[in-house]
């Protein structure tokens, strides 16, 4: 029996299972054959495709949708054009062009690894194998062989989200693709079909198969190149692959963020440690309650002026919730910041970092009552 006949004589469900196996060979023609026609060829970082700006989009593309990803992209390839700009830039303005995106730590490592490249390997992306690439900070095998496929042409299998997808399902792999023995099993499928010449177009495909064609939430599986070939489908059940994260409760935790306002309009900020939520990015003073607001505002300013709380919003991470109440505040005398400080003026913002909650209140407290 060659790769996509059936035969007549098994019963459906088997003749179904059968339909899966396509041969490397096959699989990569079909995929190419539909990538020429209806992949994507035009994104920004698929022109002048060097490891620093596959790698940017890689790192940008994380948990992040191409529309969203593609303005950033543009701006941030603009200021830091090559790695010795990014490298030679403050974090500040790296946090502050990365400001909306989310998962923070993507820009810092970002940052960190293009110092990396510039002090450890004379701004040359180690390109010569996986490991090398693995090795800087924020990329993991994926990331790397995405890297190493697209700027170089050489054979590197990925097993990004979309890929996964798209295996999962095809293979009706079952489990949650983070688990260990599930993702040996992908990682091995994605090695088995990862072919040895137009590497680079078959990465991209794989990836444009999984956004475009088999998505998490409506796939068309009648325009996918593999409709016939997909256990899944067969079945009826591709909203069951690949598996869901085991749920476990987000707890929540109360925060009170002091929106702290000057005569002129400026509004304390405090800088995040480098680890941790919204690390290295500027925020309003945070406290556990509204009382620890206001001790602090004794010691540091005592003749400001507490306004009545606004109303609480939900703010979601990974793996808790932050329920945040803004907590005006007026101060008419000037006083000092410390190291870690600074007054913000929303009519002339610094370029830094800031959480994404925070650029909304401050966008509200600009379009607030006037000051009196």
């Amino acid at each position: 029996m060659n790769d996509e006949n059936h035969s007549a004589t098994r019963a459906p469900d088997e003749a179904r299972w059968q339909a899966i196996e396509l041969s490397p060979a096959t699989f990569g023609q079909r995929l190419l054959a539909w990538f020429d026609r209806h992949g994507r060829h035009h994104l920004p970082w698929q022109q002048e495709q060097t490891p620093y700006r596959v790698w940017v989009s890689e790192i940008m593309l994380q948990q992040t949708q191409v529309a969203t990803v593609i303005d950033y992209y543009q701006r941030f390839m603009t200021r830091f054009p090559d790695v010795q700009a990014l490298a030679a830039a403050e974090q500040d303005e790296v946090l502050h062009l990365w400001t909306g995106l989310g998962y923070y730590a993507r820009a810092r490592n970002l940052h960190r690894a293009a110092q990396v490249v510039v002090e450890a390997h004379a701004g040359v992306f180690p390109t010569h194998s996986v490991e090398a690439l693995a090795a800087l900070p924020g990329i993991g095998r994926s990331t790397a062989g995405a890297i190493i496929a697209l700027s170089t042409g050489a054979r590197a299998p990925i097993l990004d989200g979309n890929v996964k997808r798209v295996l999962t399902r095809l293979h009706a792999v079952p489990g949650w693709p983070g688990r260990p023995r599930v993702e040996r099993t992908l990682w091995q499928l994605a090695e088995r079909y990862t072919p040895h010449e137009r590497v680079g177009d078959f990465t991209q495909a794989m990836m444009d198969l999984g956004a475009t064609i088999c998505t998490r939430r409506r796939p068309a599986c009648l325009l996918c190149p593999f409709e016939d070939a997909c256990a899944a489908h067969a079945r009826g059940v591709e909203h069951d692959f690949p598996a869901s994260k085991p749920k476990t409760a987000r707890p929540t935790r109360e925060t009170c963020f002091l929106m702290l306002r000057d005569r002129r309009g400026r509004v304390l900020l405090q800088q995040r440690p480098a680890q941790g939520v919204w690390g290295g990015l500027w925020c309003f003073p945070q406290f556990d309650s509204l009382q620890e607001a206001r001790d602090w505002l004794a010691a540091h300013a005592p003749r400001a002026t507490l306004e009545s709380p606004w109303s609480a919003f939900t703010h979601a991470f990974t793996h808790f919730r932050y329920a945040i109440t803004p907590l005006p505040a007026l101060v008419d005398a000037p006083i000092g910041v410390s190291e870690g400080e600074r007054w913000y003026d929303p009519e002339q913002p610094d370029s830094v970092g800031l959480a994404a909650p925070v650029r909304t209140l401050l966008d509200r407290l600009a379009s607030s009552a006037t000051l009196v």
